[in-house]
């Protein structure tokens, strides 16, 4: 196998990886605010970090991979301004702010399982961290925290390069953060934020800063150290966490264990730090405050199997900017379509070893691959060289491909065909007459009565559905 090597925003190059512990995996991901339904952009990320784990499960590391859930505590601008975003929604929607955050949550839990993402070793919910993260606070506000009337505020100039992650002297990081009056310094951060005077929050705790609740940066500096303990190898996230949440969490992490400098990436809290690219898209909807965003579910109700949005996002490099588009939708659906139906061949076969002359070189190129920074664009290709090889032992290519398969999360073994046809939610029309209709329309054009055909057709076209004529792949019908 190949040496695995990741790419580090904190140092921005390549590192080979070399576990904390022997053996060994700790990862934690940063993840949803469930105070709205996530984005598809949103579980680009997720997307990631599953293809992270699996790889280094592939690689024969026991894996520990933490994704928590915040419940409470983050702004609507990200740094300290603005209304908890949980607070605010239950106020809009007139509910309490903890059937908010479960009926979020289990939607989220949804999309998960609709792509295709193992379940981490553990989900740490925010709120029942608490009495934790008010623990880690007393262990550092002596330091490097000072009270002011809204709360207990870290400073930044108590630690060794802060923003080193953001670049933030070079990139302008520290330019979303908004002033608070009072902060010494203007990237200064909530720890504790204090309820104010004449308010009730639905979520609030007695501390020794008053009542109030904590700070988004807190809630995972307490549970990452808290569940893998620090150093751990690996923290992800989108890479808009990498301009303030990250080195908020890194300052935390450094004064809660009594680091130095981070020309010692250890220093940080986790070895490494991964982050994934946007997913854009020209109309603006990747947004939650346009109003109308663009959810795993729309796509579902358009007729997408959800893993054709996998496939669309495993086709780019985590690392790069990937652009949404139906169209683009359409063409990972029809590539996953052909790689299923050459995996359909090897359906009745038992797997064998995963050794083959012939295919030993495409089995190397996909560890190549995922081992230079999990490039999935790469590791795809030589999945269907594998299942396009003649002359192949079929019990060791079924091997291979379910190996290759195990990392990408496709599910090549776990679908038939008629799973990726395009189902349109809108369509009032059931799939049993829709294949009635087209075996019809089948049958006139076999006789040449083009009228009976194109009326047949126009028939399914009044009803939302469009005929896809002269497709090799058989797509019968979608959405019009």
């Amino acid at each position: 196998m190949h040496t695995l090597t990741l790419f580090n925003s904190l140092t921005r190059q390549l590192e080979p990886f070399q576990p904390v512990h022997d053996g060994e995996a700790r990862v934690y991901t940063c993840g949803p605010t469930v105070y709205n339904y996530p984005h598809i952009g949103n579980m680009r990320a997720y997307v990631f970090a599953d293809v992270l784990g699996r790889t280094l499960s592939y690689k024969g590391y026991k894996l520990t991979h933490v994704i928590n859930i915040t419940d409470v505590g983050h702004l609507t601008d990200d740094a300290d301004a603005g209304e908890d975003k949980m607070e605010k929604m239950a106020a809009e929607r007139a509910q309490s702010i903890w059937d908010i955050a479960r009926h979020y949550t289990e939607a989220y839990w949804a999309d998960i399982k609709a792509l295709n993402i193992r379940e981490p070793a553990k989900w740490s919910i925010a709120t029942d961290y608490v009495p934790q993260m008010i623990d880690f606070a007393k262990s550092i506000a002596d330091k490097h925290c000072y009270e002011l009337d809204s709360g207990l505020y870290f400073d930044v100039s108590t630690v060794a390069d802060y923003g080193r992650l953001a670049r933030a002297v070079t990139e302008e990081g520290e330019s979303r953060i908004e002033t608070v009056e009072g902060k010494r310094n203007a990237a200064d951060f909530a720890i504790w934020r204090k309820t104010p005077p004449g308010e009730k929050r639905q979520m609030e705790w007695d501390s020794p800063w008053g009542k109030g609740a904590p700070g988004w940066h807190l809630e995972c500096s307490v549970m990452s150290g808290d569940l893998l303990g620090f150093p751990f190898d690996i923290h992800t996230g989108g890479i808009d966490h990498r301009e303030i949440h990250h080195p908020n969490e890194i300052a935390q992490n450094q004064a809660f264990c009594c680091t130095n400098g981070l020309d010692l990436p250890a220093n940080s809290g986790a070895r490494v730090w991964m982050h994934n690219n946007f997913l854009v898209e020209r109309s603006g909807k990747m947004s939650k405050s346009s109003g109308e965003f663009l959810r795993l579910q729309l796509l579902i109700d358009k007729g997408y199997h959800p893993l054709a949005y996998r496939m669309m996002c495993l086709q780019a490099h985590y690392r790069s900017e990937l652009e949404f588009s139906w169209e683009g939708l359409g063409a990972a659906l029809t590539r996953l379509k052909r790689m299923l139906m050459a995996a359909e061949r090897l359906a009745d076969v038992e797997a064998g070893e995963a050794r083959h002359q012939k295919l030993a070189p495409m089995l190397d190129a996909f560890d190549k691959a995922m081992s230079e920074d999990l490039n999935t664009p790469v590791a795809l290709t030589a999945l269907e060289d594998v299942l396009s090889a003649k002359k192949v032992d079929p019990s060791a290519k079924r091997a291979v491909v379910e190996l290759m398969d195990g990392v990408l999360g496709l599910r090549l073994f776990d679908m038939a065909r008629a799973d990726l046809r395009i189902r349109p939610k809108a369509a009032e029309i059931s799939e049993s007459e829709i294949e009635d209709v087209l075996a019809r329309r089948k049958q006139a054009r076999a006789d040449k009565d083009f009228a009976a055909s194109d009326a047949l057709r126009d028939e399914l076209a009044a009803r939302g559905i469009e005929v896809m004529d002269g497709d090799p792949l058989g797509w019968e019908w979608k959405l019009g």
